[in-house]
Formats: C-alpha cells, sequence, structure tokens
C-alpha cells in the first residue's frame, strides 16, 4: 500500500496503552496505528480479542479478559 509506514508492531502497543491510560484520545490512537504502519482492526467480541493488521502482512492481537456484569 503506497504511503503507509513500515510496520512497527511496539509503536502500535505504545498507542495502544496511551489509549487505555487516557493519555490520548482515539483519532490519536487511530493515527499512531496509522504511523506504525497497521491500516485496520477487527473486534472479536465472543472471542475478546482486537487484531491489528498492517498492508504488510504482519499483525497483532490484543486479548482482553472477561467482564462480569
Amino acid at each position: 500500500m503506497v504511503g503507509v509506514a513500515p510496520q512497527d508492531r511496539w509503536s502500535t502497543i505504545a498507542a495502544l496503552r496511551a489509549d487505555q491510560a487516557g493519555e490520548i484520545d482515539f483519532p490519536e490512537f487511530l493515527r499512531g496505528c496509522w504511523e506504525a504502519g497497521f491500516t485496520w482492526f477487527d473486534v472479536d467480541l465472543a472471542g475478546r480479542t482486537c487484531s491489528y493488521h498492517g498492508s504488510e502482512g504482519d499483525s497483532y492481537v490484543e486479548t482482553y479478559p472477561a467482564v462480569d456484569l
């Protein structure tokens, strides 16, 4: 994909942690993912995962614990 940075898993994780900590807002989080080379993400609510995908085929999967309501 033209104009996409090389994939940097650790920069994506840093943006994710900053978002989770409330240090950045969602648009800043998306920008951080884009600048780290990840172009889309997929949320699996049943499996409690979010997968971040890049244009070079790389991916990072974040898992989330179950929540009792």
